[in-house]
């Protein structure tokens, strides 16, 4: 709804997406709402980006993702 910042693709297809930068003199479309991270599995025949929920006693009001990116052991 008001944009992704990054994207973060894994080799079997699910997909990690970054949204809700703010940075001064950048736009923000939803300037009270905090940053999310969504997963979008583009295997699927019609892929949905779907919100995953943060776990408790982080600082969610400051949040602003700038970027993502993943590491596979």
């Amino acid at each position: 709804e008001t944009g992704s910042e990054d994207i973060d693709i894994l080799p079997n297809g699910l997909a990690f997406i970054s949204s809700g930068l703010k940075y001064p003199g950048l736009k923000s479309f939803a300037p009270e709402k905090p940053g999310e991270i969504f997963l979008m599995d583009l295997n699927e025949d019609n892929p949905r980006a779907v919100e995953l929920r943060i776990s408790r006693g982080f600082d969610l009001a400051s949040f602003s993702p700038h970027g993502i990116s993943t590491y596979i052991d």
